[in-house]
C-alpha cells in the first residue's frame, strides 16, 4: 500500500489531526472491523468503488457508499468493506475538531456512516470530481485544504475548559474520571450536553474508548498477555466487567482477539471474513 500524509498549519492543524491519501490496497479479506477511537472522518473514494457498511452480527449490508461520506462518532465497532486496489483521501478530525466545520451539533452524527452531502452539501461532490481530475497528490491536498477553510467558523471553536477536561480524559485513567469532569465549574448535565455539542458522546463514553485503545496499544507492545493484570492496570470493577466492554468494543472477547493474532498487528483495523 503506498501512504501519503499531508502536513497543514493553523488554523486546520488546531482541529484536524491527519489528511492522507493510500492507493494499491491489497487486503486478504472483504470485511473488516473497524474499533471506536474517538474520531470523525470524511472519506473520498478514488477509485470508482462503491463501499458498504454491514450489520456487526449477520454481516448483511446496512449502507451503501460512493464518491464522499463522512463517518461520526461511533460507540462500538463498525463493519465495511475491503477492496482491492482501493485508493482513498482522508480526513481525521481531532476528537474536539469537528465542530466548527459543521452546521450541527456533533452529536447528530454519533453511530453513523452518512452521505457527505447530506452534511456539506453538493459542494462536497464538486470537489470530489476535481481531485479525480488531479494526478498529483499535492494538488489533491491542496484543493480539500481550500475548501476547510472555506467551510470554517472560528466562532465555533470549543471553549478551552471542555477542551481540557477532553485531554484529561485520554490521558488519565479511569479511575480519575469523577475528579477530572469535577473541574468542570458548571453542572454535570451542562458539561455533559455541552461534550453532545461540541465533541458528540459524554465523558464517560469517551474515557471508556480511550481506556480500551490503551488496551490495544498495550497487547500490541506487549508478547506476554496476563488478562488479569490488563483488568486491574486499567481500572475494571471484575474480569467480566473487562470482557464484556472488550466485546462491546471491538466484538471479540479476549481470548478470541489472541488467537486470531489481532494484537500482532497495529490496532484499530481487524479482518473479518
Amino acid at each position: 500500500m503506498n501512504l501519503v500524509t499531508h502536513s497543514l498549519e493553523k488554523p486546520l492543524s488546531d482541529h484536524i489531526e491527519s489528511i492522507f491519501m493510500y492507493s494499491a490496497f491489497m487486503p486478504d479479506h472483504e470485511i473488516e472491523r473497524i474499533v471506536p477511537t474517538g474520531h470523525i472522518f470524511i472519506l473520498f473514494e478514488l477509485d470508482g468503488m462503491t463501499r458498504h457498511t454491514y450489520d456487526n452480527h449477520s454481516l448483511e449490508s446496512t449502507g451503501v457508499f460512493d464518491r464522499v461520506w463522512i463517518s461520526g462518532m461511533q460507540r462500538s465497532y463498525l463493519s465495511i468493506s475491503a477492496h482491492q486496489e482501493s485508493s482513498m483521501l482522508v480526513i481525521q478530525f481531532n476528537t474536539h475538531g469537528a465542530f466548527p466545520f459543521i452546521d450541527q451539533h456533533v452529536n447528530g452524527l454519533n453511530s453513523k456512516v452518512l452521505p457527505a452531502e447530506t452534511i456539506f452539501g453538493s459542494e462536497i461532490l464538486i470537489l470530489h470530481d476535481e481531485l479525480l481530475k488531479q494526478t498529483a497528490s499535492e494538488e489533491k491536498f491542496k484543493q480539500v485544504e481550500q475548501w476547510l477553510h472555506g467551510i470554517f467558523q472560528e466562532d465555533k471553536i470549543p471553549p478551552e475548559e471542555l477542551v481540557q477536561i477532553l485531554e484529561q480524559l485520554k490521558i488519565k485513567p479511569f479511575a480519575e474520571h469523577n475528579s477530572i469532569i469535577s473541574q468542570y465549574t458548571k453542572t454535570q448535565k451542562h458539561l455533559i450536553s455541552q461534550f453532545k455539542k461540541y465533541f458528540g458522546l459524554t465523558p464517560k463514553v469517551f474515557h471508556r474508548i480511550f481506556r480500551f485503545n490503551g488496551i490495544l496499544e498495550k497487547l500490541y507492545q506487549n508478547q506476554q498477555i496476563i488478562w488479569t493484570d490488563i483488568a486491574y492496570q486499567f481500572g475494571y470493577a471484575d474480569q467480566s466487567h473487562f470482557i464484556k466492554e472488550f466485546k462491546e468494543f471491538s466484538g471479540f472477547n479476549p481470548q478470541e482477539f489472541i488467537i486470531a493474532e489481532h494484537h500482532s498487528d497495529h490496532p484499530n483495523f481487524f479482518p473479518v471474513k
